[in-house]
């Protein structure tokens, strides 16, 4: 009995070593080994993304580099028609001289053009497109392009209905500062040159139309706008505190009195006749009856214009540069500052979003302004 309990200890002590082989934990190396090795391939994993994504980015800005270089060159190229940049151009540029001095004509004398477009205004902003049709700028182009030896007459292209007297009256002196230095003018009108573009006309030595020109309309407009009702609809109360009964003349918010009117009228009538006299002065030759019946802003086609004796024959471009080549003794005259019509036809749409922005904040602005506008 005594040996069988012996044999039954002997047995559970060797039994327990291996329960308490089997309770054992994982060594701190084993562990250790198992968590970093997975994060670790993570880790690389992720560098090589990251170096792939680097890699690729490098070759689209590269590609866009390329791309943005190729296409400027074209457009350059395109604009010059395919001629190589010659030592004289690179002179030329070491001087520094402004682009509006460049010609790309190889001509050595000739015409130079002014395009006028949409409604003649100072715009209030002023940007890469809508600036080059302010009237300061196409004043100043005017009176740049009258100091030039090489340019010896000008081909004035409107298509316009007109625009604010100011701004219309600043194009026309600079007109008659070019035509001061001995150098020709020649109007061409295109589908419209009424009001203020009919004013800007009469600077010029010769005008030319097509016959169903829309032109005319000489006369001046003040437009205001009185809301007063709409505000009381809507529990709007509008107040001024001013220096003089006169200094909101022409608000929003209320009516013209009959003394005011007067003091518009009187204006209207003031810069009417400076219309007129602009008219008399650059048509000499018409009967001032026959003229002073026109001019209450009515309009009329390029043929009886004509006919009338407001502008002096009809035709196109071509019809112009005939005109000038006349004027000038410059047989075939060249325009030296033509611009490609690709690149033209490239930013035109940017042009005339920036010409027609301009325009409808003319129009919905609250002050009124003097206009010899075409109303339509």
């Amino acid at each position: 009995m005594a040996e069988e309990n012996k044999e039954q200890n002997m047995a559970g002590n060797n039994a327990s070593p291996e329960v308490k082989q089997e309770k054992q934990e994982p060594s701190t190396f084993t562990t250790f080994i198992s968590n970093e090795i997975p994060q670790i391939k993570q880790e690389e994993e992720q560098k090589k993304y990251k170096k792939e994504i680097a890699h690729i980015k490098f070759w689209l800005i590269l590609l866009c580099i390329v791309f943005t270089g190729s296409m400027l060159s074209g457009i350059y190229l395109i604009a010059n028609n395919g001629a190589p940049i010659t030592q004289p151009q690179i002179e030329e540029n070491k001087e520094k001289v402004s682009a509006k001095k460049f010609f790309k004509s190889a001509a050595k004398e000739g015409a130079a053009v002014v395009k006028i477009r949409g409604m003649i205004s100072e715009s209030a902003e002023s940007n890469a497109f809508s600036s080059k049709q302010n009237a300061s700028s196409i004043a100043y182009r005017i009176r740049e392009l009258a100091d030039k030896k090489e340019i010896k007459g000008l081909l004035l292209d409107i298509n316009s209905p007109g625009g604010t007297v100011a701004a219309v009256q600043d194009i026309y002196n600079a007109l008659n500062y070019f035509r001061s230095k001995g150098k020709p003018v020649v109007a061409l009108m295109r589908d419209v040159a009424a009001s203020g573009g009919f004013y800007v006309a009469m600077a010029a030595d010769k005008i030319i139309a097509q016959p169903g020109t829309m032109t005319g309309s000489i006369g001046v407009i003040m437009q205001t706008t009185n809301a007063q009702e709409l505000l009381k609809k809507i529990g709007v109360d509008m107040n001024s505190v001013k220096s003089g009964k006169n200094k909101d003349i022409g608000a929003y918010y209320k009516d013209l009195d009959p003394e005011q009117k007067i003091l518009l009228q009187e204006m209207i009538d003031e810069t009417y006749l400076q219309f007129f006299n602009v008219v008399k002065k650059g048509r000499p030759n018409m009967d001032e009856n026959l003229m002073m019946l026109y001019a209450d802003g009515r309009i009329f086609t390029g043929a009886k214009a004509q006919a009338l004796g407001f502008i002096d024959d009809l035709g196109g471009e071509e019809k112009a540069k005939e005109y000038l080549s006349q004027l000038t003794g410059i047989k075939d005259i060249k325009i030296l500052n033509q611009k490609n019509k690709f690149v033209e036809e490239f930013f035109l749409p940017f042009s005339n979003l920036a010409e027609s922005s301009t325009a409808l904040k003319q129009i919905a602005k609250p002050t009124p302004s003097l206009a010899y506008m075409l109303d339509l």
